[in-house]
Parts: C-alpha cells; structure tokens; sequence
C-alpha cells in the first residue's frame, strides 16, 4: 500500500510543473543569438553560444567546438559537428518546463541533455579567428546569414 503512495507523492511536483514542447520557431527565438548551457544525462558539461549564423561556438561537452553548426528543421534543433568527412549529427525535440529545457533524442525520444538558457553570449564564446565550415546549413552564403538561414530551413 506505501508505494502507490509514494509514487503519488513523487508525481505532484511534476503535475505542477507542466512541460510544453515547443515548435521549430519557438526553438528558434529561444536559442537565436543566446548560449545554451547543461548537462547530459550520461554526465558532461555543455555550453554554446547559437549565433544567428548558424555557427555553434563553445563547448560540446567532449571538447572546444570547430565547425559546429546549428539549425531548427521542423519541430527539433539539429546540430553539426566537423567537417564532411568526419561529421556528426544530432537532433533534438526541446520541451520547456519552468525554466529548464529538456533536449529529446529526435529518433528514440530519450532524454539527452537538460540546460537553460543564459541571454547574449556571456561566457564569450567565439571562433577563435579560425574558419568555420557550415557547408550544409548555407550559414556564409553570398545573401548574408539571414537569407542563408531562410535558404538552410527548407
């Protein structure tokens, strides 16, 4: 009898704590020209500055980021790790409760990561002076990074 107790005690905090996942353009306003900061539920510290470029620069957890990139497509955040011949992707669906957002694993829907979101770029994240390759999200294209991230959505 003490367990099904329990487990009700466990499960009000989270009834009052709603999550909503969000939209492709909700992720997009949230994440746009602001670092996102967290953990990985396997353990590991990540921060990274979106740029409105599409650039990801920061720290992905393992190491500092070089040609790391970053993109709403449909309702999930994607991000690109290194150049062709040796790129990762991964994609996330983000769901907010408070003031926390918990990155899903797009194609198993597992808990990856939960972070927040700190405004600007505070911790100073940059490039480096080194080039950035974002072939496949067009984030240097010849019509500005605006027109390049209409252009990489589709």
């Amino acid at each position: 009898m003490r367990l099904p107790l329990i487990l009700l005690a466990l499960m009000v905090p989270l009834a009052a704590t709603a999550m909503e996942k969000l939209t492709g353009e909700q992720i997009n306003r949230a994440f746009t020209g602001n670092t996102v900061s967290g953990r990985y539920t396997g353990g590991g510290f990540f921060t990274e500055f979106h740029d409105p470029d599409g650039r990801a620069l920061g720290n992905n957890g393992w190491q500092e980021n070089r040609d790391a990139c970053w993109i709403t497509k449909g309702d999930a955040v994607c991000y690109y790790y290194g150049p062709p011949e040796e790129r990762t992707t991964h994609c996330f669906t983000v769901e907010l409760t408070d003031r926390l957002y918990i990155l899903r694993n797009l194609d198993n829907g597992r808990i990856n990561a939960v972070a927040t979101i700190e405004l600007a770029n505070p911790r100073n994240h940059t490039d480096g002076g080194k080039p950035w390759y974002c072939d496949g999200l067009i984030s240097r294209g010849p019509q500005g990074p605006l027109m390049s991230r209409r252009v990489a959505a589709r």
